[in-house]
């Protein structure tokens, strides 16, 4: 087996306990860097009756999906068409299950099954860590965005301090989380794999430097948990 479909099982193995186990590590507050993301993103609209096409990428339960849709009511922002996608099917069976108004496919964050240019809004949240082909990804949601379409990610990235803070979270991530998530789960090897994929990640100047590479500009960043989580808005040019 693939190292990608290997990480697609492993998800599909924890999908019954995923968003629990979530609500649990982050102490729920990764609800509110959702709904500061998808603030930022709509703010970028001026256009009140523009109907927007989103399409959220590696969707997982659709956390993020019901984010668009509550921040898209109070801005008073309208949605046309929002897509979830994941190559996990366990994931899109639950998203199916939690949100009826929505749409669902199985896919690959390298193989978007949209027409060029079809998108204003593409998300990824606490996805693009496990794409193996990163860059390849990049190169497709600039293919499906159309220009000044709007990217946002979230994202565990690795702090480039290594000051206390950077300890902190080390420690956390390495001795807590996996034993918390071990237990929810009853599957510890998931919950090993994602402190070590932090790891290997890159850091925010790269991310930023990626994406630039990919034709989008920065419109706003911002990190949370002492540099642990990232979330990056960017435009496409």
């Amino acid at each position: 087996m693939q190292e990608q479909e290997k990480i697609i099982k492993m998800f599909d193995d924890i999908a019954p306990t995923y968003d629990k186990a979530n609500r649990i590590l982050s102490f729920g507050i990764d609800i509110k860097w959702r709904k500061k993301g998808c603030q930022k993103a709509l703010a970028c609209f001026e256009d009140k009756n523009l109907e927007l096409q989103i399409a959220d990428i590696a969707c997982g339960t659709g956390d993020l999906i019901l984010t668009w849709q509550d921040k898209a009511r109070q801005l008073g922002q309208k949605i046309q068409t929002i897509i979830g996608v994941d190559p996990s099917e366990k994931m899109l069976e639950l998203a199916q299950k939690k949100i009826e108004n929505a749409k669902f496919i199985k896919a690959s964050a390298t193989k978007l099954p949209f027409d060029d240019r079809q998108m204003d809004i593409l998300s990824i949240s606490y996805g693009i860590r496990n794409v193996l082909e990163r860059k390849r990804a990049w190169q497709e949601f600039a293919r499906v965005l159309r220009k000044d379409g709007i990217l946002l990610v979230l994202e565990f990235t690795k702090p480039s301090d290594k000051g206390i803070l950077r300890s902190l979270s080390n420690f956390y991530l390495h001795t807590i989380l996996p034993k918390i998530g071990g237990f929810i789960s009853k599957n510890k090897a998931a919950y090993e794999y994602l402190p070590s994929s932090i790891e290997a990640f890159i850091t925010k100047d790269d991310f930023i430097k990626e994406l630039d590479e990919a034709g989008f500009d920065i419109v706003f960043y911002d990190s949370f948990s002492f540099g642990i989580s990232s979330m990056f808005v960017a435009k496409k040019r």
